[in-house]
């Protein structure tokens, strides 16, 4: 434990050399021959952008199971479950890499005299500081996000030091946070070839998020603002597109993965079965579902357009966008959970084949009866091993336009610009022009509480399936309303099924969830009168809104102090 301790704390290794992304060992050079040329130091900080460094956990799409947009078949996660605990795999390894990549940062700024004395020039050694401080920044945001007080380091430390450093507190790391980023924002270049690198919109846009996630809303919105106002983004004009659409326009920072580079992640468990083998063991939830308007702009419990029946009818298109509604066609393939729907057609192969998403012929098809569509194509299926390939996305426009739009009213400074910014992105999502008011649901000036709801559940339905929703139930502090809830599913066997909702012409949803004031729908009528049954129970756990120190930190250092509740 002590040799990982200081290979997480201490920085006293030798920076890396590694050109690719992947999540191969790196090849170790000599911190007294490195760092002696651009393309030496180009290598290094290519590291910053590791994709292990930006994720919760180390498969990419685990931590989408901590929300209750999410279900996996009749399982929980540990986070869902109320499990979350100082051993647990995932707080290690994340813990671990955040650190790592803090590590690495320190080490290129330390040897920028370095680099100074070998010719390269005053400008490019600024901005290789600038990368190394936002990845500083970055890095410790996730930290103080997740776990609250963390061990402020700010540059190499020897082994004595590591033994004995203790939590700094949560505001301290921060400022520390928006220096970092200040530096960032100052010297990084607007724009390069492509967007995985760090630039002044991508520090910008991630000090807005970080600092309304910390609830410093006038940071949050003049940073916001700022990031706007340098002109340089725009909102992808197709929503659907927008998810298989390389390096576009809207997205502010991105992780670029690539089959032919060999950064991929195995998605199987998402794509229906019939025609293509996936597992269709991860599923959006009946709650996201519900969470969507209708057309009219309100939701499903208070407009007269909505039809449980037939959920998908006069609904905002966001939600056909993610999820894909019945009697159409994913990979090919039509898509119909409907237990008396024996056959689909494969348009591939232009035949009727067996349908392999209903329970009445697949006992592993959809629990729920529905399935992810936001993102998916060909490249998703057996062709490419179900390897997919579309980059990952840390923050794009539409979240700094919200994040400006909710800092602002929960500053109570609602004006139009902050009607301006919700509604471009409302208008995006019907494929139209914020000013052309008769197409879509305009909303207009409204109380903060109802504003408030209202961009909520903007940001819920806008980034569905993206990772934001665990964090969102974390800050605004409804975890335990959303998650500790029954997890709704079809009714099986499917002969129940048929007898209970089918027969009685009440598929697919028997009655209209309500939707309370959080924005969560509440299904027990349906369940109490036997046309769902239960997949799961949350059981979150307060506790869970700090992370627990990893337990080999406790262990081997009388001062790193544990969160309550571990």
């Amino acid at each position: 434990m002590k040799k990982i301790f200081i290979y997480i704390l201490l920085a006293v290794f030798s920076l890396t050399a590694c050109t690719d992304l992947d999540l191969n060992p790196l090849d170790q050079g000599s911190s007294e021959s490195w760092y002696s040329s651009e393309i030496q130091f180009e290598m290094a900080i290519n590291d910053f952008y590791r994709l292990a460094f930006w994720y919760y956990t180390p498969t990419p799409h685990e931590h989408l199971q901590w929300s209750d947009d999410y279900t996996c078949r009749d399982n929980r996660s540990v986070i869902t479950a109320g499990t979350l605990n100082s051993e647990t795999g995932f707080v290690k390894t994340f813990w671990n890499n955040q650190y790592k990549s803090i590590g690495r940062a320190f080490t290129v700024i330390a040897n920028l005299d370095k680099g100074k004395e070998n010719g390269i020039s005053d400008a490019k050694l600024k901005q290789y500081e600038a990368e190394a401080r936002f990845t500083l920044a970055s890095r410790y945001a996730y930290l103080v996000f997740a776990f609250g007080d963390v061990p402020l380091i700010k540059g190499l430390i020897d082994i004595d030091e590591a033994y004995t450093i203790s939590r700094t507190p949560k505001k301290e790391v921060i400022r520390y946070i928006y220096d970092n980023f200040d530096f960032a924002i100052e010297n990084l270049p607007k724009e390069y070839s492509n967007k995985m690198r760090a630039t002044k919109g991508a520090a910008l846009a991630l000090k807005a998020r970080y600092a309304l996630y910390f609830g410093d809303y006038e940071i949050a919105a003049e940073t916001a603002k700022e990031c706007i106002n340098l002109g340089i983004y725009s909102l992808h004009p197709n929503y659907g597109e927008l998810f298989l659409t390389k390096n576009a326009a809207e997205s502010i920072f991105l992780l670029p993965r690539s089959l032919e580079n060999g950064i991929s992640q195995m998605v199987r468990n998402a794509i229906p079965r019939t025609g293509n083998g996936g597992w269709t063991a991860v599923n959006p939830s009946w709650a996201l579902l519900a969470s969507y308007e209708c057309i009219d702009g309100l939701p499903i419990d208070k407009s007269p357009l909505f039809d449980p029946r037939n959920p998908f009818k006069n609904r905002d298109p966001r939600c056909t966008a993610t999820i894909v509604e019945f009697g159409t066609t994913l990979l090919g393939v039509e898509f119909d959970p409907h237990p008396d729907k024996k056959q689909v057609m494969n348009h591939n192969t232009g035949k009727m084949v067996k349908n392999n998403d209903t329970r009445a012929n697949a006992t592993y098809a959809s629990f729920n009866g529905l399935n992810w569509r936001k993102g998916i194509d060909e490249t998703w299926g057996p062709s490419t091993s179900y390897q997919m390939s579309n980059d990952y996305v840390s923050i794009r426009y539409a979240d700094v336009l919200l994040i400006y739009a909710e800092a602002k009213i929960e500053l109570n400074q609602i004006d139009e610009s902050v009607i301006s910014v919700i509604n471009q992105v409302r208008a995006r999502a019907y494929g139209v022009n914020e000013n052309d008011k008769l197409n879509y649901p305009a909303i207009g000036m409204m109380s903060q509480n109802d504003l408030r709801k209202k961009v909520r559940n903007e940001r819920r339905v806008e980034f569905a399936y993206e990772g934001l929703r665990y964090n969102d139930l974390v800050r605004w502090r409804i975890a335990a309303e959303a998650i500790n809830r029954p997890q709704p599913g079809l009714l099986h066997p499917a002969s129940l099924l048929k007898e209970e909702v089918v027969k009685p012409g009440l598929w697919f949803w028997a009655y209209t969830p309500t939707i309370d004031k959080n924005g969560i729908a509440d299904f027990s009528e349906i369940i109490n009168n036997n046309k769902a049954q239960v997949l799961s129970h949350g059981n979150w756990d307060d506790r869970q809104y700090l992370w627990p120190i990893p337990d080999e930190e406790i262990i081997i250092n009388d001062n790193m102090k544990q969160n309550p509740g571990y």
